[in-house]
């Protein structure tokens, strides 16, 4: 059974940085496709940020210069990291994963919760002004 685990939430000030993680567990092939999303209440699922398994990338316009998605040389750990924090990046942070070489990732805009069936449980991000 595929398991999306973040860490590295935290509340920070305006300016500040943080790291998320997500330990990708369970399947026997390295995902095709990972990426970070965010929500807050009352909202919809943002996609913040994708990587393919050849490392192509894509962020939404509100994150790019500012935030930085990789994984380890397994594929098996995905990262965000975060600079120039701002209040309005304030959310629960997911990762997503899929196995679907036939789906669009990375190159054609932001990810689309649609697109992904293995989610985490999520990490909050508190960002004070």
């Amino acid at each position: 059974q595929v398991q999306l685990v973040e860490s590295g939430g935290g509340s920070v000030q305006a300016g500040g940085s943080l790291r998320l993680s997500c330990a990708v567990s369970g399947h026997p092939v390295r995902a095709y496709c990972m990426a970070w999303f965010r929500q807050v209440p009352g909202k919809e699922r943002e996609g913040v940020a994708v990587i393919s398994n050849v490392d192509h990338t894509d962020y939404a316009e509100t994150v790019k210069g500012r935030f930085t998605i990789s994984t380890d040389n397994s594929g098996r750990t995905l990262f965000l990291q975060m600079i120039t924090l701002k209040p309005e990046d304030t959310a629960m942070y997911y990762c997503a994963a899929h196995w679907k070489g036939h789906v669009r990732c990375a190159g054609v805009g932001p990810p689309r919760p649609g697109d992904f069936d293995s989610w985490g449980q999520g990490t909050q991000v508190t960002v004070s002004s």
